[in-house]
């Protein structure tokens, strides 16, 4: 029988059971790989699924998800059971998936749950037919799939990682389940406590089939008789809670991934220094069961690799803990198990003892050195070679120590031990560093050969042309890591570009939410074909969505590309505000375009602080008093009241967005500079007057300038300015904000 095809005698299925969710409208949790705008809701809605892996704890969805895209498409939908499943089932479905495809044009879908459980052998059978497109597979797993998975067939799937469902969740889920007429206890009035219900969701921890197994056990077993009639009150109390639930399964396997990531967060712990959860991850791990010999030896190794000589004592205590263990045993030896753990929590901390692995690198990766003829061996041979000869006694000296070398000629000055500045290597640090200077004083001194370099001869042009690409890249480079290191992202968040034109933000975007998703506002119709052909390389629910459109058309409200129920996690961008003159609609604009706890993180060039011309001219050649109507003139050009799209500065910005219902508002101000050659075009494009455009910088000086001055300065510009190389200046804030609830 399919494990979803049934719906007779639904009476008779658990509660759990009847309650998965049949469509993607009923599923509740997991927003972060199935919510409004995510790639596998997407992928889910068009029917357009590859292969995937859902992987996470028991009783957080996979064979529910699975069960709604079985409801969902329209495509043959198998299931089976890894560990009831073998080979020859396999070649079965696969075959069965061939005349599917071949007579009906229908691809198949092969749900296994379990998937974990297949052996290399039988994880190989399906391999080509998920890899030619016969079969799609959707693999269920609690296990680390990148680990219990063949490796393969991993590489052909896209991994989704289910999380442990929250409170917030759970209670949907009882709300849901108390509503439903059909499914669920919507024909009965139950009443639940406050002090019950919470009850029961916070000991089912996150495991939604925990929680509906202990509603269904307190619903059925409270009345007299089941089932009551309909209409009649079941009343459930914290006393009823509790014997329907009575303890919290601690979510450990002792040889799978909770195994590990526990064992992982108790060292984490000890090497923080955090005494308090060291103890509640020894305790979670007794509790379950784990082997104490297995932690006491995780002990012995952090006592050298995470204290060593911080506190050489560690491995002193902990080794005296293991060994009275052995002799005390379980249940009093735990307290030798919390002792050890105490200690290692709250003793200074060194990590120095990796210098051994930096040592080791270094042989296996150099040429054999050579032992120094005064470290050799001078019983075997001191005569013929002189082995031993020049060696100092060091206990011949005063406190026992002189200066003479010890590592390999060719290896004199490499440091492979660090020692650090607390606990007991405190105390040796300065002398470690005392005596190293003194042995690299006794380093041979050798002639240091002669430097030569050799420039051909290289055009002006040239020269600026390369030294003009580096700084413009070092610049944008900068530009996009500022951005995206103001905000965490994650891989399943949604992003918005906005006045999007080279790919700078896109593309960093596209790889790190991959399986979120990134939308880009691009006006340039020329920069969408470009980015298009260049998206073609990528799957086609990585490709990034690409809106034309101005950002002034924001929200674009009629475009299909931007749903109305999508929200972001974070909306990007460079100089938005430049583009637009109405800013208080603008950040309006971003503030409804966000989810909650959504980051807007722009980078916008102050026009009011921009380079003035006026600063690259020899003041001796112009005259005085025309060179403050320029600066007037140019100070006028950018702080206009008329020229709304220049006349702002970041506070400006700031109080919009506050004002927009932003908070956590900040700007940081950076200045950057690049090599820039003043090219004649470029000056005969800014003294141009008359024309009907917007207002440019010849047109500003004839504002304070005769004509015969205009003529003037125009003139002294042209003959310093053109052909020359100067220092842009640019003045850019940092604009960083959330939306809070």
């Amino acid at each position: 029988m399919e494990l979803f095809s049934s719906q007779t005698g639904r009476h008779f299925e658990p509660l759990a059971s009847r309650m998965r969710p049949l469509s993607l409208d009923e599923y509740i949790g997991q927003e972060h790989i199935v919510g409004p705008g995510r790639l596998l809701r997407r992928a889910i809605r068009a029917d357009q699924l590859t292969s995937i892996i859902l992987y996470g704890p028991p009783g957080t969805g996979k064979t529910t998800l699975a069960r709604v895209i079985a409801n969902t498409t329209k495509s043959n939908f198998v299931t089976i059971n890894a560990v009831l499943s073998g080979v020859k089932q396999i070649r079965e479905t696969v075959e069965k998936a061939q005349e599917q495809l071949s007579l009906y044009d229908q691809k198949t879908i092969l749900f296994v749950d379990e998937v974990h459980r297949w052996n290399k052998s039988q994880q190989d059978a399906l391999l080509p037919w998920v890899e030619n497109g016969t079969v799609i597979l959707i693999g269920a797993t609690i296990e680390n799939p990148y680990f219990e998975v063949n490796r393969a067939l991993v590489s052909r799937s896209r991994i989704f990682q289910l999380k442990p469902l929250t409170d917030k969740n759970l209670f949907a889920i009882v709300r849901f389940t108390l509503s439903n007429p059909e499914r669920g206890y919507g024909k009965y009035k139950v009443i639940i406590d406050d002090d019950a219900l919470s009850h029961l969701v916070h000991v089912a921890n996150g495991d939604a089939r925990s929680l509906l197994n202990a509603l269904e056990l307190a619903v059925e077993t409270t009345p007299d008789h089941f089932p009551p009639q309909e209409g009649e009150t079941i009343h459930i109390t914290l006393e009823i809670a509790e014997q329907s639930i009575q303890r919290k399964a601690v979510l450990y396997d002792k040889e799978g991934d909770y195994h590990f990531d526990t064992i992982s967060a108790f060292i984490k712990s000890l090497r923080g220094s955090d005494p308090d959860a060291a103890l509640y991850w020894l305790a979670k791990m007794i509790y379950a069961g784990e082997e104490p010999r297995f932690i006491f030896r995780r002990m012995l190794i952090f006592a050298c690799e995470d204290v060593g000589m911080a506190d050489p004592n560690a491995l002193i205590v902990t080794e005296a803990a293991a060994s009275a263990f052995e002799r005390v045993g379980l249940p009093e030896g735990r307290f030798h198990l919390a002792h050890a753990t105490l200690y290692l929590s709250t003793c200074a901390k060194s990590n120095s003892v990796f210098g051994f692995f930096d040592a080791l690198g270094m042989v296996e990766n150099e040429a054999d050195m050579d032992v120094p003829d005064h470290l050799k061996d001078s019983n075997r041979d001191s005569t013929a070679f002189g082995h031993g000869q020049g060696y100092l006694y060091p206990h011949a000296y005063r406190d026992h120590w002189v200066a003479q070398q010890y590592l390999p000629a060719s290896l004199q000055g490499r440091i492979f031990y660090k020692p650090g500045d607390t606990g007991y290597e405190k105390n040796i640090h300065d002398d470690i560093l005392k005596k190293r200077e003194a042995q690299l004083a006794l380093m041979i001194e050798q002639e240091q050969p002669e430097v030569l370099t050799f420039s051909p001869p290289d055009k002006i042009r040239d020269k600026w042309l390369q030294r003009a690409s580096s700084t413009k890249s070092i610049m944008l480079e900068n530009i996009r890591d500022e951005i995206f290191s103001s905000f965490s992202l994650h891989r399943h968040d949604r992003i918005l570009v906005v006045n999007e034109t080279g790919g700078l933000l896109l593309w960093e975007a596209v790889r790190k939410v991959p399986e979120g998703g990134v939308y880009a506002l691009i006006g340039n119709e020329e920069n969408i074909k470009i980015h298009t052909h260049y998206a073609e390389l990528l799957p086609d629910f990585e490709k990034p969505v690409l809106i034309h459109g101005d950002i002034n058309e924001l929200p674009l409200q009629s475009s299909t590309a931007i749903s109305g129920d999508v929200r972001f996690d974070a909306i990007i961008g460079r100089n938005t505000f430049t583009r637009t003159p109405d800013r208080p609609a603008m950040c309006k604009t971003y503030y409804s375009l966000l989810d909650t706890n959504g980051v807007l993180s722009l980078c916008e060039t102050i026009p009011s602080r921009a380079t003035r011309l006026s600063q690259f001219l020899n003041k001796t050649v112009i005259k005085p008093g025309i060179l403050k109507k320029i600066q007037k003139a140019e100070e006028s050009l950018y702080t206009s009241g008329s020229n709304t799209l220049v006349n702002w500065t970041e506070k400006d910005i700031t109080g919009f967005l506050t004002g927009s219902g932003f908070q956590d508002v900040t700007a940081e101000i950076k200045i950057y500079s690049e090599e820039r050659r003043i090219r004649e075009t470029d000056l005969k494009r800014w003294f141009t007057t008359g024309e009907k455009e917007r207002e440019n910088y010849g047109s500003e000086l004839l504002k304070y300038l005769a004509s015969e001055e205009f003529d003037y300065v125009k003139s002294i510009f042209f003959k310093e300015l053109a052909g020359t190389e100067k220092e842009w200046k640019y003045t850019v804030v940092f604009i960083r904000a959330r939306k809070k609830a």
